[in-house]
């Protein structure tokens, strides 16, 4: 049948979103040094990960996840993490953990970690070719397509209805793969790229929530932020 609940985290605040949004003032060009995996969180990106936990900890028992499924990139591993713990400290258990390479952010390949205008300025073929071939189909060089991320998580979703010890259900992910998994879950069509563009951006640290009702998976909220308001903790993008 699957799981009963399904809720999914985006990471705090990482470095590359905050470079990217002070870019955004001055529309500069941005090719953020290192690699996507192993991108930190912010100060904020930590505080955002703690109201997260509090908020997780805080849930009747009958709400809280029983597994969690995360990216094994650095700032969704430390958005657990430090969730986790704060988890831990309320006296509430811990769920059980699985790293899932399924669940890591799109790859840019070529592109990776370049805003929109650093590939424009470095890569105008390839912003040309993206707008030519549209931003479903769109595969960069060395990279993937959104359809690409679409097809690993309707794999794991599979896996998911597979499991029969866990009927509830918290992902920790990427901006990317929460909105793709919205058309995922609900079977919709994940070639309409004007559909996955409303969805977004999820916020950072945000909840999006699914429940099964009538034997379907139906969203409940989709990047849902009061917690972090709550916890004091400034929502970003």
């Amino acid at each position: 049948m699957g799981p009963s609940l399904i809720m999914a985290v985006r990471h705090g605040e990482s470095a590359v979103n905050a470079a990217y949004t002070e870019a955004s003032r001055t529309n500069a060009a941005v090719a953020f040094p290192g690699g996507n995996a192993d991108v930190p969180l912010t100060e904020l990106g930590r505080a955002q990960a703690a109201a997260v936990g509090r908020w997780l900890g805080g849930l009747p028992a009958q709400r809280r996840p029983q597994v969690v499924w995360c990216s094994p990139y650095q700032r969704t591993m430390e958005t657990w993490r430090i969730a986790g713990e704060q988890i831990g400290r309320m006296g509430e258990p811990v769920p059980e953990t699985r790293m899932d390479q399924r669940l890591i952010d799109r790859v840019m390949g070529e592109l990776e970690l370049m805003n929109p205008q650093a590939i424009g300025e470095r890569f105008p073929e390839e912003a040309r070719r993206c707008k030519e071939v549209g931003e479903h189909a769109y595969r960069p060089p060395g990279g993937e397509s959104f359809g690409d991320v679409a097809a690993r998580l309707r794999a794991l979703a599979s896996d998911l209805n597979g499991d029969a010890d866990a009927s509830r259900v918290l992902i920790v992910a990427h901006n990317a793969v929460v909105t793709v998994l919205r058309h995922v879950l609900e079977a919709d069509d994940d070639t309409d790229m004007t559909g996955i563009a409303a969805f977004g951006p999820v916020a950072n640290a945000s909840v999006s929530t699914w429940e099964r009702r009538r034997q379907r998976l139906t969203l409940a909220e989709f990047s849902a932020i009061g917690h972090l308001r709550h916890g004091k903790a400034v929502p970003t993008w």
